[in-house]
């Protein structure tokens, strides 16, 4: 298959069309088992801080992993857009009201005291990483917008991409959809299992 946008956007929309028709039932039974198979990292317990994108619409559920990471005392952050393919990550708390973006995904406020200099974390800090599909290489299809390939090329910590196993593909450069500016994450985590990339 011939590398292209085209080619991108056709696989983006089957994605999506497959993620739409699991249903909310199985959808919510594999997150859980998603959340519970990241809970279960040593990675995660060693983490003090994790950066979590928080989910949207049909996306891997993150809720309820904020939530055990802030029982568990860690720091958590999540993302505002800041520009294109740029990312600002903020101290979320319990309670915080966010902000909705004019893409309709909930945002931690501009406050210049609780920013996180993702550069300057050490290695053991955690990112929850989205995808449309991920590979066993570790590769992601994301959205297009390249913001977490830019996050990952700078993250300094331990990056796992969550996918349900419906998503999970076994090369997308097979599929001829990678590109050079592309970036693996560490860790795949599915409903059914944990692959490690690297």
């Amino acid at each position: 298959m011939a590398t292209g946008p085209l080619d991108k956007k056709h696989l983006r929309t089957q994605l999506k069309a497959v993620r739409r028709g699991l249903g909310p039932s199985v959808r919510a039974e594999a997150d859980a088992a998603v959340a519970a198979r990241v809970r279960a990292l040593s990675e995660w317990d060693a983490a003090p801080v994790v950066l979590a994108y928080l989910s949207v619409r049909d996306e891997v559920d993150t809720r309820s992993l904020v939530r055990a990471a802030w029982e568990a005392g860690k720091l958590v952050a999540a993302p505002r857009v800041t520009g294109p393919r740029a990312l600002a990550w903020y101290r979320v708390e319990p309670g915080e009201t966010l902000e909705t973006s004019r893409m309709g995904i909930e945002e931690p406020p501009a406050d210049a005291t609780r920013l996180v200099d993702v550069a300057r974390l050490r290695g053991d800090a955690l990112a929850l990483v989205p995808a449309l599909a991920l590979d066993e290489r570790g590769y992601r299809l994301g959205y297009g917008g390249g913001f977490y390939d830019a996050l990952l090329a700078s993250f300094p910590g331990v990056s796992v991409g969550l996918a349900r196993e419906a998503s999970l593909v076994p090369s997308l450069g097979a599929l001829g959809v990678l590109e050079p500016h592309d970036r693996a994450v560490d860790l795949v985590v599915s409903d059914a299992r944990v692959i490690r990339c690297r």
